[in-house]
């Protein structure tokens, strides 16, 4: 089984880092963001090749890691010219990851769940995709008023919601790459909504909130860096 990784973007979000590194490789402790995601898929998922999408910046990522070799892996790349919303990018790699199941996951984010126990869960509902989610909370930034026609029924202020968000990892069937245009930007939530309109099956795998760290900003960016900083003791 092959894993993809989507490193293409150009992580707006985080100017001016990224002018001149790209997000992925961005230092969390002692080594880029990209690197903690393939020893997490080689050493959670069992997966030693890997598909890399990648676009701005590529050399940066090709340079370091090379075919893979010295980080115990086996490292393609899929390149585009331009950046592509995240299923643009997936298909880029189509031509690498015809006839068996694979996972995809995003550049940007640290997982640290049991990749292992997705993919048995996966196989065995044979699953079209299968997302892994995590519950998240968050307080409106503005109260609610509840009408009735004219009348106000309700003020709640600055209310809490609950749910579960997509955390950027997926099981996949190669079918699933059909459905995206060859071309044009196109997002995964795009390609998962036209699954679920095809009645095809996908799965959801929740994993707990400590599994997983967005990379979204420069606020989340430093706040895990202090924290991976910290796991290495004093320097």
């Amino acid at each position: 089984m092959k894993a993809v990784i989507l490193a293409g973007g150009l992580g707006t979000r985080l100017q001016p880092y990224t002018f001149f590194i790209p997000k992925p490789m961005l230092p969390l402790g002692n080594k880029p963001l990209l690197e903690y995601t393939i020893e997490w898929l080689k050493n959670a998922g069992g997966l030693k090749e890997i598909v890399i999408c990648v676009s701005y910046l590529h050399r940066t990522i090709e340079d370091y890691f090379e075919d893979g070799a010295r980080f115990g892996v086996k490292i393609e790349y899929a390149r585009s010219d331009r950046p592509l919303a995240t299923a643009g990018q997936l298909k880029t790699a189509e031509r690498q990851l015809q006839g068996d199941t694979f996972v995809c996951v995003y550049g940007d984010s640290v997982y640290e769940f049991n990749l292992r126990k997705m993919l048995k869960m996966h196989k065995e509902s044979r699953a079209f995709v299968s997302m892994a989610l995590m519950p998240y909370t968050t307080r409106l930034k503005y109260g609610f008023i509840d009408t009735k026609e004219s009348d106000v029924t309700a003020w709640r202020e600055k209310p809490e919601i609950s749910g579960l968000i997509n955390i950027g990892c997926y099981a996949m069937e190669p079918e699933f790459l059909k459905g995206i245009p060859n071309s044009g930007s196109f997002g995964m939530d795009d390609a998962v909504r036209k699954a679920l309109g095809d009645k095809k099956t996908v799965k959801a795998f929740e994993v707990d909130s400590n599994s997983f760290i967005d990379i979204g900003d420069k606020k989340s960016y430093l706040d895990a860096y202090k924290q991976f900083a910290s796991r290495l003791g004093k320097i």
